[in-house]
């Protein structure tokens, strides 16, 4: 039975394995449950890759302001 790498997995998930290759990962992930679970891991992170909405943290936000702030009051008194 052929092994495959987490990449092979990866290229696979993205469609970017040869028509060979996808076909023998498809197999394998039919008979090897181990296989089929690291799959599943992988699938379910790249679905959350694409719902995480990152923010910066609220004190990055009232710097940047008060910076705005001070520059805009720096041009007001000139």
């Amino acid at each position: 039975m052929t092994k495959f790498t987490p990449e092979d997995l990866v290229r696979f998930l993205y469609q970017e394995t040869s028509p060979q290759k996808t076909a023998a990962i498809e197999a394998a992930l039919e008979s090897d449950w181990r296989l089929r679970e690291s799959f599943e891991q992988l699938r379910s992170v790249h679905r959350n890759l694409h719902t995480t909405q990152l923010s910066p943290r609220e004190a990055v936000v009232d710097r940047i302001l008060q910076y705005s702030a001070k520059k805009v009051g720096h041009l007001h008194s000139h």
